[in-house]
């Protein structure tokens, strides 16, 4: 065999052994929600589990233990995905890098004991599904009894898939 057509054969069975390129992210779902139904995550990803985050005081003054310590739903919100936002950054991923999303709600004092899911919401949307970060995670809300400190009223725990290099 010549020595140009065998390193041609080479190249080409070397090509076919070759590791695909990971394939993207699939976002299942309506297009006006601002969660997604389903996510797929190919293999070629690495990924991130963030434990469930409470919100920072945003309040020194308030009562410790009362809702005004941590702001209101949506404040708490808002402290809450910062907080998420930091912790992946420092693993070198973003918001829009969140396949899946899990928040808890208290019921809010001042709704007679009701989650404000409208507040999770209007902070939830400055973070997802929109201009900036148009990706949106699978998600659920639920509402609990408590959180690990009195005035809490909001948990949230992440998962993020990052393509590997």
């Amino acid at each position: 065999m010549r020595p140009i057509a065998l390193a041609a054969t080479t190249a080409a069975a070397l090509a076919a052994f070759a590791a695909p390129a990971a394939a993207e992210i699939t976002r299942v779902g309506s297009e006006t929600s601002p969660i997604a139904s389903a996510v797929v995550v190919p293999a070629g990803y690495d990924m991130i589990y963030v434990s469930g985050i409470t919100p920072p005081v945003t309040n020194e003054g308030a009562p410790e233990g009362t809702p005004r310590e941590f702001g209101d739903t949506r404040t708490q919100t808002i402290g809450v995905l910062n907080r998420i936002k930091a912790i992946l950054e420092a693993q070198g991923a973003t918001l829009g890098d969140v396949v899946m999303m899990r928040v808890l709600l208290v019921g809010d004092p001042a709704l007679d004991g009701k989650m404000d899911f409208a507040g999770m919401m209007e902070g939830y949307r400055q973070f997802f599904a929109n201009a900036e970060q148009p990706n949106k995670p699978a998600r659920i809300t639920s509402q609990v009894a408590a959180l690990v400190a009195p005035g809490m009223m909001v948990e949230i725990e992440v998962q993020a898939a990052v393509k590997r290099d």
